[in-house]
């Protein structure tokens, strides 16, 4: 991929990269997944593509707000405890009801939450205002219909007045037809997706999530469960960016570890291609004479999309200095190769690949949110000059202040276990004293 602020380096020197160069670089070849149809269960988290209109309104009909009677407000007018209103039940409205009763003067309908306003009707008065057709005091709740003789028919009780469309939704009250229900670029979540559903929409038009593959390398690694043996360590990374991939909105697919061969590795991400719309790779792009990602794919090419291929970088930046980013397979699929320390790996997932995957989801909001807080800290933080350094944090918004958590050290997991921010110290900064306002990057 070439960079969209490309600038040649002086002879015998390699360029390095800045992070805004590498992630523009990196989101310029990134292009939104093409639109498909998805019933609305798989839709869940797509960006909508197309306005949504609603083609009829909610509610449908007038209904009633309470359990209750639906009566005409003259028949209730002035009633009390010493001289309620006495009404004549004439029937059942329940939701769904089909036939309505209609209730005339002296009349009403039990009436159920959610059910049609009866013809004749003008309100609803809460059950609670009523004896239930009990005959005794004011009820609590609605009684089952036809226990003791009671429920759809004989007389109720009303004990308070109510006025005209008093517990009556109205037709149309939430969304009338022919409103804009979503716009496109929508993100369909819970809510979202109950709307479609109340209007009638069974699928939608979307970008769908994006398919990630992840995938680990280093001959050290074996999996969480196995016994360690010398010199061995648990892959951690697969699975810290696997969850990463999906937090970001991702379907990922998580590879086990593979070995440090680059036969067997192109072999693998090869045979991963056919359900990859990225590929996620962790270690193996420094300079050691096992930078396997390095070896493998460094010759890899789209052949027939000039600039293809992947390239590997070194970056002003800490932790996370040896990036790579490129396109593989006829499909000309992302790949980004991130470092194999787990901090390093994990940065590297939040400020680049995090922003693609969006990016390919059609997503507006690609980035962290970023705040500016306080440092709270003991000691003065040191920073390498001409390196846009990432340290853990913790953010407290209440106080406005991050206070570091662990060192600087690049294999610190347990320290970014506790961490929900980055603390960014700029490349022209050398050390950060306590008090001092600095940037903070939002990812927990």
């Amino acid at each position: 991929m070439s960079s969209t602020a490309e600038s040649v380096p002086a002879a015998g020197h390699e360029r390095l990269w800045s992070v805004d160069d590498h992630l523009a670089d990196i989101l310029a070849a990134v292009h939104p997944l093409d639109p498909i149809e998805l019933q609305l269960p798989d839709a869940q988290g797509c960006v909508l593509v197309e306005d949504v209109t609603v083609p009829v309104a909610l509610p449908p009909f007038d209904n009633s707000s309470m359990d209750g009677y639906a009566v005409r407000t003259a028949d209730v007018a002035g009633a009390t405890d010493e001289f309620p209103a006495v009404l004549t039940v004439i029937g059942d409205v329940a939701a769904g009801s089909g036939a309505l009763p209609e209730v005339g003067p002296g009349q009403a309908a039990r009436i159920m939450t959610g059910a049609p306003l009866p013809p004749g009707a003008e309100a609803v008065v809460p059950v609670e205002w009523t004896d239930g057709g009990g005959g005794g005091a004011a009820a609590t709740s609605m009684r089952p219909a036809g226990v003791g003789g009671e429920g759809a028919s004989g007389e109720v009780r009303v004990f308070r007045s109510a006025e005209a469309r008093a517990h009556v939704r109205s037709r149309g009250s939430d969304v009338r037809a022919g409103d804009l229900a979503l716009e496109a670029g929508t993100v369909l979540g819970p809510p979202q997706i109950g709307l479609l559903a109340a209007i009638g929409r069974g699928s939608v038009r979307v970008r769908p999530r994006p398919r990630v593959v992840v995938l680990s390398t280093g001959s050290e690694l074996i999996q969480p469960g196995e016994e360690l043996g010398e010199g061995q360590i648990y892959d951690s990374n697969s699975f810290a960016l696997t969850a990463a991939a999906r937090d970001a909105g991702a379907i990922a697919y998580r590879v086990g570890a593979v070995t440090d061969d680059a036969d067997t590795l192109r072999a693998t991400i090869e045979d991963q291609l056919i359900r990859a719309d990225m590929v996620v790779t962790t270690g193996g792009v420094s300079v050691g004479a096992y930078d396997v990602v390095k070896e493998a794919l460094s010759s890899v090419g789209d052949e027939d999309e000039p600039g293809g291929g992947v390239d590997f970088r070194k970056l002003a930046m800490q932790p996370g200095k040896p990036q790579g980013f490129g396109s593989i397979g006829p499909e000309h699929t992302p790949l980004l190769a991130l470092p194999g320390n787990p901090v390093s790996s994990y940065v590297s997932f939040e400020l680049f690949v995090r922003p693609a995957i969006r990016a390919l989801m059609g997503r507006k909001d690609v980035h962290r949110p970023v705040v500016r807080a306080t440092l709270a800290a003991g000691k003065t933080l040191s920073s390498p000059k001409g390196r846009r350094q990432f340290l853990r944090g913790t953010y407290d918004a209440e106080e406005g202040t991050i206070t570091p958590v662990g060192g600087a050290g690049s294999h610190l997991i347990a320290a970014l276990a506790h961490a929900d921010a980055l603390i960014v110290i700029p490349e022209e900064s050398v050390s950060v004293e306590p008090g001092t306002e600095v940037g903070v990057v939002l990812i927990g």
